[in-house]
């Protein structure tokens, strides 16, 4: 499995942290919600293709926090 981009609410502390990732594989593409940093819950969404994916990425993006790439890319 291949980690496309990565996203990052900048919030510091187990409570306010908030990362969203985009992984490939094969033909499958994956989003997971990871609420709490590296130790935290996570929550994870499978779809058949990218647009598919970056939709949900997209809605999981929105709202009042200010999310950046960690990969130096905007979504």
């Amino acid at each position: 499995m291949e980690q496309r981009k990565h996203w990052w609410n900048g919030k510091w502390g187990r409570l306010a942290r908030r990362d969203v990732y985009l992984r490939a594989d094969a033909d499958q593409w994956f989003v997971e919600q990871r609420a709490g940093g590296a130790e935290g819950i996570s929550r994870f969404y499978e779809y058949d293709s990218e647009d598919e994916a970056y939709e949900t990425v997209r809605a999981l993006l929105s709202g009042p926090d200010e999310w950046r790439s960690l990969d130096g890319d905007a979504i």
